[in-house]
């Protein structure tokens, strides 16, 4: 399984904030704008919590399997796959739609003097704060699941039997 790029996601938010900002420029001269909904930035916490609690609880149990405790639960490898796959998913989709609120809060950041624009770019601003907590969640449980490099390989000393 391959790790996250930090620039991927950085650039995944890049180009999603810019056409972002593009569409709501475009939107805006229509005469509306999409709104930022106020349940965004809380989703996104939420997803960051499940994923830092799924780390710390399987580095506990990493832990407590290497130090041979007596009623150590042991790591499912298919489960810790899952859990890799699932903040991997999130980490993408939290870089998208935190540039695509980041390019919405840059945009409202023009009008900050109409008081429902304020607010907007005020759940925009939380959005990709909680985007962002979700992508380091998902770098820590990737780190916490990541399998001890081989030491033959790195140094490329070969072994002998």
């Amino acid at each position: 399984m391959r790790e996250l790029r930090i620039r991927l996601l950085a650039a995944v938010f890049a180009v999603a904030g810019i056409l972002s900002w593009a569409g709501a420029r475009l939107w805006n001269s229509i005469g509306t704008l999409p709104s930022v909904p106020l349940a965004a930035p809380i989703v996104l916490a939420l997803i960051a919590v499940v994923l830092v609690a799924t780390a710390l609880s399987i580095r506990a149990r990493l832990k407590a399997q290497r130090e041979r405790a007596p009623e150590a639960k042991g790591v499912d490898p298919l489960m810790a796959a899952r859990a890799v796959v699932f903040g991997q998913a999130s980490a993408l989709v939290a870089a998208l739609v935190s540039g695509m609120y980041g390019g919405t809060g840059v945009f409202l950041l023009e009008s900050l003097d109409i008081p429902a624009r304020r607010e907007q770019a005020i759940y925009a601003g939380f959005s990709v704060l909680a985007g962002i907590a979700v992508i380091a969640a998902a770098i820590f449980l990737e780190r916490v699941c990541k399998l001890p490099e081989d030491d033959d390989r790195n140094t490329g000393a070969t072994s002998t039997a």
